[in-house]
């Protein structure tokens, strides 16, 4: 139903659009200079007319409509079912009125659940069809009024300009609200955590044992929250893939911008850019199926013990992924310094590579310190690779050839169960995101204070 409801008022908006460019036509008898705008946007203002209201109401019907059918039909249950039933009870109950409404029947319900069933199914039927008949209501009478309001003077291109003026207003307003409800929960999460766990032992405590759960009369600073062991492995992590990333996604970007043929560049870089869109999970199971036994081979060879989830692997993986970020940031930033910088240096007897060297990474150097610290971010916040070829267990070292664990595996893993919400094991996973959310902040508004200061410089 709800397919058909959208269809609909797209096919509504779609003929709005054609009446109100032949509406703005026929009030000037087709001359279309006497008009004040052109007849594109008076087709866009009655689109927006039939389109804005109808969907809204949609998109708020469809808020509303479970809470209040679920209320209903719990207010309609005989009396004494729900009587000293806890929330969750409730909540079964319900859930086992709408799989017997949906044909899911295990065993042989209640009567008062099928009973209950067939007044849900009936009343999500006039629901739908309310929501259906209101929605095209509402955008016929918008396209009758916006129909009325064209003629020769009619300010169409301001009115459609402000319209969309407002709803980037209002998508800006819920992105920047998305973002203030994710660091209070987190925040708020993080603080509770913090009320069983000292922050000191957090930031500070070398052992992280989470399974470890905090009884009545256990010293809570009892090294089992220690967080230094999960970072450390993060940070080593990303090091790694940095390494893997830099020199190669760098000297690729020299090479595309100062040394390839524009046909080639043109075909090689789009391809280099597909690993960026590779799935994070496809990069896992590389790094999981061939690349962690490849290095476990070589280790052997060469005497090395390598860990079968080693943290070289992880990195050396999730740093191919990254090439994009760096290559193609940095071929832009290079590409960008004028030619006049490139004569004057070859004017006054550098070669090409002293010219590269001397001239062009120097004067690029702000775009290109914005793409590394953007990949740095990546880094730091992938999940799947390190979730797949990574450790579980956190061990506090630099040797790339150990298993670690980073912020992410923990995370994945601490909110994986049945543990009770509040307990400090499930809250440490708050506390851990929220460490990942200012640290991956602040490399991305030092990133972008970096490229702002280069184009501001050569744009």
């Amino acid at each position: 139903m709800l397919t058909t409801v959208f269809a609909t008022l797209f096919l509504l908006i779609f003929i709005g659009y054609i009446i109100g460019v032949r509406r703005a036509y026929a009030v000037v008898g087709g001359n279309q200079t006497e008009l004040h705008s052109r007849p594109g946007y008076h087709g866009a203002f009655v689109a927006a007319w039939i389109g804005i209201p109808s969907i809204l109401l949609v998109l708020i019907w469809l808020l509303f409509q479970g809470t209040v059918i679920d209320n209903l039909l719990l207010m309609s249950l005989p009396e004494g079912v729900l009587e000293g039933k806890r929330p969750s009870e409730i909540d079964l109950i319900l859930a086992e009125i709408k799989s017997v409404a949906a044909g899911n029947i295990f065993g042989e319900p209640e009567p008062y659940v099928v009973e209950a069933a067939n007044r849900y199914q009936s009343w999500q039927d006039i629901a739908q069809f309310s929501m259906f008949a209101t929605a095209v209501i509402i955008a016929l009478l918008g396209l009758l009024a916006a129909r009325r309001l064209i003629s020769g003077a009619f300010r169409a291109r301001q009115r459609v300009e402000r319209i969309v003026t407002w709803i980037m207003i209002v998508c800006s307003t819920i992105a920047i609200l998305t973002t203030f409800g994710i660091v209070i929960s987190l925040l708020f999460e993080a603080l509770r955590f913090f009320e069983r766990v000292p922050p000191a032992e957090f930031f500070f405590g070398l052992n992280w044992e989470p399974q470890i759960p905090i009884r009545e009369g256990q010293v809570a600073a009892s090294g089992a929250f220690g967080a230094i062991p999960v970072f450390t492995g993060t940070l080593l992590i990303a090091a790694i893939a940095m390494l893997v990333a830099i020199p190669i996604g760098l000297l690729s970007a020299i090479y595309l911008s100062e040394y390839a043929w524009p046909r080639f560049r043109a075909t090689v870089k789009p391809i280099m850019e597909i690993l960026a869109g590779i799935p994070t999970v496809v990069y896992g199971f590389f790094a999981i199926l061939v690349v962690a036994p490849a290095l476990r081979e070589t280790g052997v060879f060469l005497g090395l013990d390598v860990a079968p989830n080693s943290a070289i692997a992880a990195g050396f993986v999730m740093g191919i992924m990254i090439i994009p970020f760096v290559s193609s940031l940095s071929d832009d930033a290079i590409s960008a310094v004028p030619q006049s910088m490139r004569d004057g240096s070859y004017a006054m007897g550098a070669t090409k590579g002293e010219t590269i060297t001397k001239v062009l990474l120097p004067a690029a150097l702000p775009g290109i310190m914005g793409g590394i610290l953007l990949a740095v971010s990546r880094a730091i916040g992938e999940t799947m690779i390190v979730v797949m070829a990574a450790g579980l267990i956190a061990n506090l070292t630099a040797n790339p050839f150990e298993a670690v664990t980073t912020v992410t595996v923990q995370i994945v893993t601490l909110l994986i169960g049945d543990v009770a919400f509040d307990n400090p094991k499930t809250l440490s996973a708050f506390a851990l995101g929220l460490v990942l959310f200012v640290v991956t902040l602040i490399l991305n508004v030092i990133a972008l204070r970096i490229v702002k200061k280069y184009r501001e410089k050569y744009e």
